[in-house]
């Protein structure tokens, strides 16, 4: 009894290790990449954006043979979970790629909230892990050891539209009202705005945040009401595109339509037609910056017609950012000559590599923060005001950083 005991125990055992030294027993010749984002749900045209992003690193690295380590060219597979648009999913999805598939490292969601649930399990796994997508301060806050973000904190961003607006536009506006979703990410674009429009001498109207999916109607309506010169949302496109709908219906007509994100997204131009024109944003990069580099791509223009070839699109700063995150690991990699598959000692190597990584990208430079509120995030980049006009977005400020002048004020709807 006691020697089929001890045996029916040692089964139950290998049952229970086997999965925590699978990846170790693995034998396989290319990297295996989890991908964890919004492929169903609320935010599956975020996730298309950050999908894309990673699709041509992993493509273009794979044209030229794969990431060189010691001689040796090692080709990348990307391995796709849904996380539906909510926290709990990614979580799960993230465990799942790590237990089941042994994934070498993870490129993360498109949002804020969805990468919030994963951090903590790439903590628990300690597998590195990047976002090229979110952009909430409270991903940094929390001082994750695993996890990177290659798109500087909304905080850091939203405020060069409000920026332009204060000093690039005559007459200068005096007043705004903000309207932002409550989510992880869209209530902090909402507070950047707010914290940006007290500090260029503007005064607040009013400040509201609601929950997501709402009928904004009445919040639109009360705010028309107020007669702001400038209207600023904190939100998703999705929800841009029903605040602009509802402001047309209303014939509400503010000097100047402000969001942050998405009104660089394809959905958004598509979701508004001609009504996107004149609506002002702010992105991180731009095809007609300047970036020169040798990685993957020499400069920005190279990865927009690589873009544009595959998808059809241009592409806007979350899909460079989530190609510059798939750049990040390529380069940590080679760094360190780490081989597929990892090993825990090359995981914790490969987040040692990427906390010194100092890197110039067709994205421009990654360099991710090892202290303070921005711990992990690549937070130096430069933000740049945007707006629609003649269709297309153009760079109108702050300052030295406009191309072109803003149009303002925004025309009334029925002069359109």
């Amino acid at each position: 009894m006691k020697k089929g005991f001890k045996l029916i125990l040692s089964v139950l055992i290998l049952v229970f290790l086997i999965p925590q030294f699978g990846l170790a027993q693995e034998k396989r010749d290319f990297f295996k990449v989890g991908v964890v984002t919004s492929l169903s749900g609320e935010l599956a045209f975020g996730g298309t954006v950050t999908k894309r992003g990673y699709d041509l690193w992993a493509d273009t690295v794979n044209a030229l043979g794969g990431i060189e380590i010691e001689g040796k060219k090692y080709k990348v597979t990307l391995v796709y979970a849904d996380d539906q648009s909510t926290p709990a999913t990614a979580a799960v999805a993230a465990e799942r790629l790590i237990t089941q598939e042994n994934v070498d490292f993870i490129l993360g969601p498109y949002a804020s909230g969805t990468t919030l649930a994963l951090a903590p399990i790439a903590e628990k796994y300690k597998i590195p892990h990047i976002t090229g997508s979110a952009e909430s301060p409270l991903i940094w806050k929390r001082k994750f050891k695993y996890t990177f973000g290659t798109i500087p904190a909304v905080s850091l961003i939203a405020q060069a539209s409000i920026q332009t607006l204060a000093k690039d536009v005559t007459p200068k506006p005096k007043t705004v009202a903000i309207l932002g979703i409550d989510d992880a990410f869209s209530k902090f674009a909402a507070e950047a705005f707010k914290m940006s429009a007290e500090k260029e001498g503007f005064k607040v109207l009013k400040y509201d945040i609601v929950p997501e999916g709402s009928d904004y109607t009445p919040q639109v309506s009360a705010i028309k009401a107020l007669k702001p010169d400038i209207f600023a949302m904190g939100s998703h496109e999705k929800a841009a595109i029903e605040m602009i709908k509802i402001a047309k219906e209303l014939k509400f007509n503010p000097q100047a339509f402000v969001q942050h994100y998405g009104m660089t997204t394809p959905d958004f131009r598509k979701g508004l037609g001609k009504d996107a024109e004149f609506v002002l944003g702010t992105s991180v990069w731009t095809p007609n910056m300047k970036h020169q580099a040798t990685l993957l791509f020499k400069n920005p223009k190279e990865y927009a017609n690589a873009f544009k070839a595959k998808f059809g699109d241009e592409p806007e700063y979350t899909n460079a950012g989530s190609t510059a995150a798939g750049i990040a690991f390529q380069e940590a990699l080679r760094m360190i000559k780490a081989k597929p598959p990892l090993t825990q000692e090359n995981k914790d190597a490969l987040i040692s590599a990427l906390e010194k990584l100092n890197i110039m990208t067709f994205y421009g430079q990654v360099k991710f923060a090892v202290e303070g509120d921005f711990y992990h995030c690549n937070a130096g980049l430069q933000p740049v005001a945007i707006q629609y006009q003649g269709g297309k977005l153009v760079e109108v400020g702050p300052g030295k950083l406009q191309v072109v002048a803003p149009k303002f004020p925004t025309p009334s709807w029925d002069k359109r």
